[in-house]
Parts: structure tokens; sequence; C-alpha cells
């Protein structure tokens, strides 16, 4: 048995989100058995089936790359560099 990781994307802009793990012999039960428990109440347009073997995880140093200073933009930088060229246009 493999085990499958299903996600679920209503219409529209929202994203796929995590809908629940299952395990299956292969692909195509392992999509019989995800359409059987997690599309019967119609949660989802949209289904991705994958395996775990598949998913990659990112480790304690990947993601420390991911801490920089220009990952949560409030604005205030670019607001102060139009401000900034509107006043030396001026």
């Amino acid at each position: 048995m493999k085990t499958y990781e299903v996600f679920l994307k209503k219409e529209g802009k929202d994203p796929f989100s995590h809908a629940g793990s299952l395990d299956a012999p292969d692909d195509e039960m392992a999509l019989i058995y995800a359409r059987e428990t997690y599309g019967r109440r119609s949660e989802g347009d949209q289904m991705w089936v994958v395996s775990r073997t598949a998913v990659l995880i990112a480790d304690e140093q990947e993601l420390a790359m991911a801490d920089r200073d220009h990952k949560h933009n409030d604005g205030r930088l670019l607001a102060e560099l139009r401000r900034t060229a509107s006043d030396s246009e001026g």
C-alpha cells in the first residue's frame, strides 16, 4: 500500500487545500478512494491526488533562505521611494 495526499479546490481563485490522506494499492485505486472519501460532499471542483513519495519536503536550511527582510512587504519602503521621487520632481 502507498500513502497519498488529497488536495481539493473550489471553483474560482481559491487555492488548493489539503483534504487528507489515504492508503491505496495503486494510483487508480487512490483516485477512486479519494473521490469516494473526499469528493462525495462536493467540497471541491478540482482534486489532486499525490503519492506521498512525490511530495518535496524543505529542510531547515532551505527554509532559512526565506528569512530575509523583503519577505513581508508592508509597502512602507515603496511609499517612501514614491514620496521622494515626487518631492524631487516638484
